[in-house]
């Protein structure tokens, strides 16, 4: 029994112990021949047969087989921390370069900067991390800004008497707050609807959804406020879809307060289609009048690239009639694409069903898309956009005069 725990003893320290002193493993594997020789000894004792012996061979193979494994994790392990330190270190010359590179960032979004296949999407990731990082920076400064502005305000009502006007101001907000709701809910039973289209989320991304969710928003807050507001339809609005969580998110518990009518149902199978308008850009027909027995429909869409033609293919499918604004016809129009956003529409719809003045309408078309509005036939007023548009190509001063000259001329000779 000696000469077996002797001999024992010696093929640990020769074999095993080396290998565990050199990857950090020599205190775990003290108590294990501890209890291997002393396991031995006993079942030497209890076992009255010579006819058991010791297989050291397999015993030494189990155990180098163990130690492998966690050595290669443990390799593993560094190989993965070095990668994300090399990485990190890429990162700091990148941003010492002056690169758009965040300047905090996660392991998850370093796994997944190492992940990228090419260099150029390596860096519109990070720019794109950079931007979204910039805008938090930004959002964070302008709430401390209006938390100063607010703190400030306070202390000045506290020196003066405008405790007293603000809970006036309380009061006289909760009434009109009373007031609009009233409407709101008067148009539900004998207003006119207007239908919000919910079937576009296949055709935007993320950004394109919430910045959609946040003009429609504005939309049902400027229809609210309106002397005479639509009955909004939200249609084809799924649950679980992103108009559905970017909507929660925004009013989250106002949201089953909403006086407006919300169905995943589409607006063909509620109104009759020969009532139904699909307001659309892409239209060929020109809206000239604004017709209360209509229900017009507003595609919920934003999109960056201007997908041209997607929501008049829709309204083709479904055979209904489509109409797009007078915008040549009362406007200048000076570049760009004719597309406007959904709270732009909205203040535009309010406006015609008010008033049916087309000028007072389109004061809400933002002033740098068009030179002004059309107060000349239309062939002189092509004649002065040519004008500035020679103007605006740089071309020589002396040319220009000389063809102003010449149309003058020609107007006195027709006199």
């Amino acid at each position: 029994m000696q000469s077996a725990n002797v001999l024992l003893k010696k093929i640990v320290r020769s074999s095993v112990l080396p290998f565990a002193a050199q990857h950090g493993m020599k205190k775990d594997l003290f108590p294990l021949s501890r209890t291997l020789s002393l396991s031995l000894c006993l079942r030497q004792d209890n076992s009255s047969g010579p006819s058991e012996k010791l297989d050291l061979d397999a015993w030494k193979k189990v155990m180098k087989s163990g130690l492998q494994e966690e050595v290669s994790e443990t390799v593993s392990e560094h190989k993965e921390l070095s990668t994300l330190a090399a990485a990190r270190e890429i990162l700091d010359m990148w941003r010492l370069a002056g690169r758009s590179v965040p300047e905090n960032i996660s392991e998850e979004q370093l796994k997944t900067f190492m992940e990228c296949p090419s260099k150029s999407a390596k860096k519109k990731y990070l720019k794109y991390l950079h931007l979204k990082e910039l805008y938090k920076k930004n959002d964070k400064r302008k709430m401390d800004e209006k938390r100063e502005k607010k703190q400030e305000a306070q202390k000045r009502a506290s020196e003066t008497d405008e405790t007293k006007r603000s809970s006036l101001v309380c009061l006289w907000a909760n009434a009109m707050d009373k007031a609009y709701s009233w409407r709101a809910a008067q148009a539900m039973i004998f207003g006119q609807p207007l239908v919000f289209d919910m079937s576009y989320e296949k055709d935007m991304s993320v950004r394109e959804v919430t910045n959609t969710v946040r003009q429609i928003v504005l939309s049902e807050s400027c229809n609210r406020r309106s002397v005479d507001p639509f009955h909004v339809h939200f249609c084809n609005l799924k649950d679980d879809s992103l108009y559905h969580k970017e909507f929660i998110k925004h009013y989250r518990e106002a949201w089953g307060k909403l006086l407006i009518t919300v169905t995943d149902q589409c607006y063909t199978d509620i109104f009759p289609k020969d009532k139904l308008v699909y307001l659309t850009a892409d239209s060929p027909k020109v809206m000239k009048t604004f017709d209360h027995n209509k229900i017009y429909i507003v595609g919920s869409m934003v999109d960056k690239s201007i997908k041209t033609g997607v929501s008049l293919a829709r309204a083709k499918r479904l055979g209904l009639e489509t109409a797009a604004l007078p915008l040549e016809k009362y406007l200048l129009w000076n570049s760009g694409a004719k597309n406007l956003t959904l709270d732009q529409m909205m203040h535009i719809l309010l406006t015609l069903k008010d008033t049916g003045d087309w000028k007072k309408a389109l004061e809400f078309v933002p002033k740098r898309k068009y030179c002004g509005f059309v107060s000349k036939p239309v062939h002189e007023l092509k004649k002065t956009l040519n004008l500035i548009n020679t103007l605006k190509l740089g071309k020589r001063q002396e040319e220009v005069r000389r063809q102003f000259a010449k149309n003058y001329s020609k107007k006195l000779m027709q006199k």
